[in-house]
């Protein structure tokens, strides 16, 4: 696969990166070795052969979804500069 230099725009354009002319050939370079380097690694047969890490979310134990600490409203708000009842009081950031 080869970029163009109208894709290598685009791409710079959702990135948000700005590019000067001059830029635009190198980066056009850059981003087509390393596609070249995918085909490549695309191209090695992997059959067989176990993967070294992960193993999907299957794999995970699952827990139970409960609440193991806890109820301690006090302690929480000990150092909090200001409160009101069992709330943390912050400055209003909206007008």
């Amino acid at each position: 696969m080869s970029l163009d230099t109208a894709t290598v725009r685009r791409v710079a354009s959702l990135a948000r990166i700005h590019l000067e002319e001059d830029e635009v050939s190198r980066l056009q370079g850059e981003l087509n070795g390393i596609l070249a380097w995918v085909e490549q690694l695309q191209a090695v047969d992997t059959t067989g052969v176990e993967p070294m890490a992960g193993g999907g979310i299957a794999a995970l134990r699952m827990r139970d979804d409960v609440v193991t600490d806890g109820g301690y409203p006090e302690k929480v708000l000990a150092n909090a500069p200001d409160r009101e009842g069992s709330f943390f009081t912050v400055p209003k950031v909206v007008e």
